[in-house]
């Protein structure tokens, strides 16, 4: 039986972004699931504040967050580029939840191009518009998906994904939880022992 895991990504993270296709080989080299969750970091208090707020040792935290990003992302051929404000991350995070339910594939086409999309600076995640758009071309039903979004019932679920994470210890992103036993692994620099636990005999 697979072993599940669950794993927590904001959209707004670039180290989120990186960990991508190593999550999608975890699938491929072990007998595991992954449930992939959207998961709102608190950009702010990470980093000082607003873009306003922040001091120069908070933005020497964020040049450096990024500088390192981008070297990760050279080394796959990847474009990171820093993004330009603080977004709003309900409406494509809500966009994840759709192209959970509408299927493997749905969700892989999604996931793939609002990752390369918005690091590239090439796609609105605030938008309505824009994150509907993004669904149809993966095979989704943009109408509904709007429709989820503007009765509200979209953001009290996501609103809820978030409740249940910070519940189970979750605190920023990539975190995958073991669902059997509720341990997390944070970060791209931790696949490799989340990857030793995967390897000890059951």
């Amino acid at each position: 039986m697979a072993t599940p895991l669950t794993l927590y990504v904001d959209y707004r993270s670039p180290f989120s972004y990186l960990l991508k296709d190593d999550a999608y080989a975890l699938e491929r080299d072990f007998d595991v699931k992954i449930d992939w969750r959207p998961f709102a970091v608190d950009l702010e208090s990470a980093y000082g504040g607003t873009v306003d707020e922040r001091t120069e040792r908070d933005w020497r935290k964020v040049r450096y967050s990024y500088m390192d990003a981008r070297r990760l992302a050279n080394r796959r051929n990847l474009v990171v580029r820093g993004p330009q404000k603080i977004f709003n991350a309900n409406n494509v995070h809500i966009g994840m939840l759709f192209a959970l339910r509408a299927g493997e594939q749905v969700f892989r086409r999604y996931h793939d191009e609002v990752y390369e999309r918005f690091w590239r600076r090439d796609l609105e995640i605030e938008d309505l518009t824009a994150i509907r758009d993004v669904l149809i071309t993966a095979g989704a039903n943009g109408a509904d998906f709007e429709d989820l979004v503007r009765s509200g019932e979209g953001l009290r679920e996501y609103t809820q994904v978030v409740a249940e994470a910070e519940q189970r210890g979750v605190f920023g992103v990539p975190t995958f939880v073991v669902d059997k036993t509720g341990e997390l692994f944070w970060g791209t620099d931790r696949l490799w022992l989340l990857r030793e636990y995967l390897e000890r005999p059951a």
